[in-house]
């Protein structure tokens, strides 16, 4: 056998490639990768919110979880699930502060897509902020028993407008 110094180069790549295949192999299976996970209890029943993101922060102190990058919420309890860059909860003031593209989705149905997002859990109410010169975007399903042809009235007429020169 050659001792290794002697081999050529190209042959110690493969031998290193042969080498590190199985490690990185076992490295995967051994260590699955996975966003971390926060759970959050909210009292009165202590319903959990879930939170995965990249990185997580817990401040002790204050309370306080961070989750950046690909942040994901989920909120069973008040079908509410959210996606952002960024997510703070605030336990003991019951807020989420969510930044950068968030989308909300809550019931299935209704949805907010904003720059910043302010969720006051106890109040169940959303303050949404939009990037500089765009706007917010909700969007709300409207249940109208009307459309079904029974007693159906015509919508009123949308007054005309008048310009002013």
């Amino acid at each position: 056998m050659i001792p290794p110094y002697q081999l050529p180069k190209s042959q110690i790549h493969r031998l290193g490639l042969a080498l590190m295949l199985p490690v990185a192999l076992l490295g995967a299976i051994a260590f699955p990768s996975q966003l971390p996970t926060a759970t959050a209890q909210s009292s009165g029943g202590n319903r959990p919110l879930t939170i995965r993101s990249d990185v997580q922060e817990y401040d002790a102190k204050s309370q306080v979880i961070t989750a950046r990058g690909n942040v994901q919420m989920l909120y069973p309890a008040r079908q509410l699930q959210a996606t952002a860059a960024q997510a703070q909860y605030f336990s003991q003031e019951r807020r989420i502060d969510f930044s950068g593209n968030v989308y909300i989705l809550q019931q299935g149905n209704n949805s907010i897509r904003a720059e910043k997002v302010t969720y006051l859990i106890d109040e169940g109410r959303f303050i949404a902020l939009p990037q500089s010169n765009r706007q917010v975007e909700s969007v709300y399903m409207v249940e109208d028993s009307n459309l079904n042809g029974q007693n159906a009235k015509p919508a009123p007429k949308t007054p005309s407008l008048k310009r002013s020169n």
